[in-house]
């Protein structure tokens, strides 16, 4: 059995500690992400929605760096919505910018009616190049 291994980016380490859980953790080729959510350096939720699904993929793309992956190696997303209908087109845009062609990952979009603070969260599975 392959033992989970964490994987952090640099900073935002007081978010994890504080939290007590990893950003993501590698099991075999598999590299499963944390839920990532807009907050601004300080932890704190941005405001403006469009921005905050932007930050959001933002630190989803850093947790994956520090696992040497990309965007291009995501599999299956998990995204959280607090108001799906009204956020969906902000969504969509920040999607689109992230997955600009075909093949597209997998996605659920679930609809809850709390994220601590946030209105957009995002988890994934990521295929770890070069892992056979």
């Amino acid at each position: 059995m392959t033992k989970p291994d964490p994987v952090f980016p640099s900073g935002r380490q007081d978010l994890y500690d504080t939290n007590r859980y990893s950003a993501a953790i590698r099991s075999g080729d598999l590299l499963f992400v944390s839920g990532q959510v807009g907050s601004r350096e300080d932890g704190t939720p941005e405001p403006d929605f469009a921005t905050q699904v932007q930050r959001a993929f933002d630190n989803l793309t850093e947790v994956l760096h520090a696992a040497d992956c990309s965007l291009g190696d995501i599999i299956d997303v998990t995204s959280f919505h607090t108001d799906p209908e009204a956020q969906f087109g902000d969504i969509m845009q920040a999607k689109d910018r992230a997955f600009p062609e075909k093949p597209y990952p997998n996605w659920t979009a679930v609809g809850v009616n709390w994220l601590a603070g946030f209105d957009f969260e995002i988890k994934v599975i990521a295929r770890i190049p070069g892992c056979a």
